[in-house]
């Protein structure tokens, strides 16, 4: 494994969008503000076939290719898909690649809105498209998806969350404390101004060990179903395959992305009525969990998808909990497929 967590049929090469002097939610303005991306597949001439796929957390526009392919669903044959790099991405703007006076410690607070506000930008002034065909995303993509189906209700046709919600729930933010004060744990961080990501693999192994438990099932290791991925020893996926997935990132790019995961909530352009909020939808909705999610419930999904309009939700079961997405197990691939596939046929 390893390797093929982020394995894909297609690669396409990043492209980066200027943004410009970026004032953010914040106050804050980014100086020379910039939105990496990927594209697969061709935009018609009537501008339809369009996909925004929006990343999860700790990942980046390739992770998002485990789920395109010729013959699925999700077809760049068909579709003209675009997967943005959130900012903290380490490839969009972020702690990590910002100079002074924005570098590693300094990074302005950044937002889902914000994500949002430059993907629009690059969807409208690079490609010219008035109307999404699909926006659809899993865990922090779904935030986006959310935001996007909220903020920008005529530019999308149909939407799909995956373990997501559109209100950061208060035991989620918990756990995300926890986490986040794994990162700054390690003595060499520095309030975020260490020299070198290699110097605070502390704080990222005890993140990822957190990780580790909170990601998936309690019948995933109850079952010991990591044997059917391949692992020999539950340490082997704990401490090798979760730890060799964070060691090299930025602790500075995470908390980023976590603060904004955290902070997640459509109804902040409501006055905080999230139900006015998620009334405003008008696509296509659909609202996928996964069983034995300890991240993102069920419960809290259908919570979500009772206050929109023709809300289509349904638990997809596996005992991977919130990495079912992965497609990890065979099972797993073939009910995200369908899912994917009902959406982008309704």
């Amino acid at each position: 494994m390893g390797a093929e967590y982020y394995s894909a049929a297609v690669q396409g090469p990043y492209e980066y969008f200027g943004l410009g002097p970026y004032t953010l939610d914040s106050g804050d303005t980014l100086p020379d503000a910039r939105l990496a991306y990927r594209t697969l597949g061709h935009l018609n001439a009537a501008k339809d076939n369009a996909v925004l796929v929006p990343h999860m957390y700790s990942g980046t526009s390739a992770s998002m290719q485990m789920l395109i392919g010729e013959g699925r669903p999700l077809d760049p044959s068909r579709y003209f898909l675009i997967l943005p790099d959130q900012f903290g991405s380490g490839l969009s703007s972020s702690p990590s690649n910002t100079p002074a006076p924005f570098d590693r410690g300094r990074f302005p607070v950044v937002t889902i809105a914000d994500d949002v506000r430059a993907q629009h930008r690059l969807v409208t002034e690079r490609f010219g498209i008035e109307v999404l065909h699909t926006v659809l995303g899993w865990s922090m993509g779904g935030q986006q998806t959310y935001e996007w189906a909220v903020r920008h209700p005529e530019r999308v046709r149909r939407a799909a969350v995956f373990a997501a919600n559109a209100r950061t729930p208060v035991q989620n933010r918990l756990q995300l404390d926890a986490q986040c004060e794994l990162l700054r744990s390690d003595p060499a961080f520095a309030d975020g101004f260490y020299a070198d990501s290699d110097d605070v693999g502390l704080g990222l192994s005890r993140h990822a060990m957190a990780w580790a438990a909170a990601s998936t099932g309690y019948r995933f290791f109850r079952d010991e179903v990591w044997r059917r991925l391949g692992f020999a020893a539950v340490e082997e996926f704990t401490q090798g395959f979760m730890r060799g997935h964070f060691q090299p990132m930025d602790p500075n790019n995470l908390l980023c992305q976590a603060a904004k995961w955290r902070a997640a909530d459509v109804s902040l352009c409501t006055g905080g009525d999230l139900e006015a909020a998620l009334g405003r939808i008008t696509a296509e909705f659909f609202v996928f969990a996964f069983g034995d999610d300890l991240l993102f419930p069920p419960e809290d999904h259908e919570r979500d998808a009772a206050m929109i309009d023709s809300a289509r939700f349904r638990v997809i079961d596996g005992p991977l909990g919130h990495f079912t997405m992965f497609g990890l197990l065979p099972e797993d691939a073939a009910a995200v497929d369908e899912a994917l596939a009902e959406v982008l046929k309704s």
